[in-house]
């Protein structure tokens, strides 16, 4: 197999850019964004709190208006619905609602809203569906939170610190935050749009109020959606570019680069993008994944096919994703007669003989493409939904199709 895969744009970055551009001094341009469930659920909840966002020509052309209620947000299933927009919605006049899909009512989020309340903020619930009764200003101030669940509690308060009166300090106490990277990305975004930040020192954010410039870097390839297609040059011996990948990034997905090299895959940044060609054997890999849990599901299902075994540790915090994903990547891969050995903290995988079975998605867009990867080498595997792919990579089933010469 050898194929080029173009992937759209990230979902973390048009996210963060629709939360910025709402609060803009003017409209901007938002150029080659995701279109998903899950940004079309953050442009639809902007759009219920009276910004404008508008379809053109692919980008979507955002116009800030004063943010009012009474307004129901539906999150669906996304964290970065659920958790940057309560800031924002908080800065509003009027009472908003959120809620979102059964399993979203499971995801923690007492952290945010508990310190929307030491923010000055009235908040009625502790998880969805909560409602938020805004006063049309946010002290803001110094606020402390536990954020070693999820990394999106401190990027939900950064994001809408510039409308806060008085921006906040957030300062992080309790267990290393997961996902680093994406606390750097919104810190970039934000001086990208001139906000000043000072994250000089460990586990403190300090957001000055302040101006919002009009949003206008174009959106980066989501590098996490595209390590499935890595992987599939991975598992298979084959080739794969994915065309843009960039320099230099704040992408979690980045780090596919490294885990792929230290299994023996042969990967080349190059004017062309990022190639990966897979090996005759893959190796097993020891990796801490704790920054960049999101690749969990796509490294542990090449580990599934190296010589020796994998341990993955560092991301006990994936219990409290879309599913507990440590718990359904041990039931899938066991469906499917893998070795696996569920850990607090991760997982431990051994190579052995594999056979067909059903693989579920938990309604959990990774874990979707973790089965497709899978069944590239073992006939049988049976992804339940893999329509929920469509969360944050709509038309997944075509591009892969035609990865494999199936289609077009």
């Amino acid at each position: 197999m050898t194929a080029t895969v173009a992937v759209p744009g990230s979902k973390s970055l048009t996210n963060r850019a629709l939360v910025l551009a709402a609060q803009a001094t003017g409209p901007s341009r938002i150029v080659a964004p995701l279109r998903s469930r899950d940004t079309d659920l953050m442009a639809a909840a902007l759009a219920a709190l009276g910004t404008g966002v508008q379809d053109d020509c692919g980008d979507w052309v955002v116009t800030p208006a004063p943010l009012t209620g009474p307004a129901n947000v539906d999150c669906g299933l996304a964290g970065t619905v659920m958790r940057f927009l309560p800031p924002l919605a908080a800065t509003a006049e009027g009472e908003i609602t959120f809620d979102g899909d059964e399993a979203a009512r499971r995801r923690p989020m007492a952290t945010v809203l508990d310190a929307l309340r030491a923010l000055g903020v009235r908040v009625d619930g502790d998880r969805l569906p909560f409602t938020v009764r805004a006063g049309g200003a946010v002290p803001g101030g110094t606020v402390r939170i536990d954020a070693s669940a999820s990394s999106q509690f401190v990027s939900g308060l950064l994001l809408s610190a510039p409308s806060f009166t008085s921006g906040v300090e957030v300062l992080h106490q309790g267990a290393a935050v997961p996902s680093m990277p994406h606390i750097e990305m919104t810190v970039q975004a934000l001086r990208a749009v001139g906000v000043m930040v000072d994250d000089s020192v460990p586990d403190r954010w300090w957001v000055e109020p302040g101006p919002v410039a009009p949003w206008t870097t174009p959106i980066e390839p989501d590098l996490s959606n595209a390590t499935p297609f890595l992987a599939a040059a991975a598992v298979t011996g084959g080739q794969v570019t994915v065309p843009h990948w960039p320099a230099a990034t704040t992408q979690a997905g980045d780090a596919i680069r490294g885990l792929l090299t230290a299994m023996g895959v042969a990967v080349e940044l190059g004017p062309n993008g990022l190639t990966a060609t897979g090996p005759a054997a893959l190796q097993g890999l020891d990796a801490d994944l704790h920054d960049v849990g999101e690749l969990t599901p796509t490294v542990a299902a090449i580990a599934l096919f190296a010589e020796g075994p994998s341990r993955l540790t560092g991301i006990g915090h994936l219990r409290g994703h879309e599913t507990d994903r440590l718990a359904a990547l041990a039931r899938d891969i066991t469906a499917v007669g893998g070795l696996v050995e569920e850990n607090p903290d991760g997982l431990t995988i051994r190579p052995g003989p594999l056979h067909g079975g059903a693989w579920g998605s938990f309604a959990d867009h990774r874990m979707a493409t973790a089965g497709a990867i899978v069944g590239l080498r073992v006939p049988g595997v049976l992804v339940d939904d893999v329509a929920t792919t469509a969360k944050t990579l709509p038309g997944f089933e075509g591009m892969w199709a035609r990865m494999l010469g199936r289609e077009g």
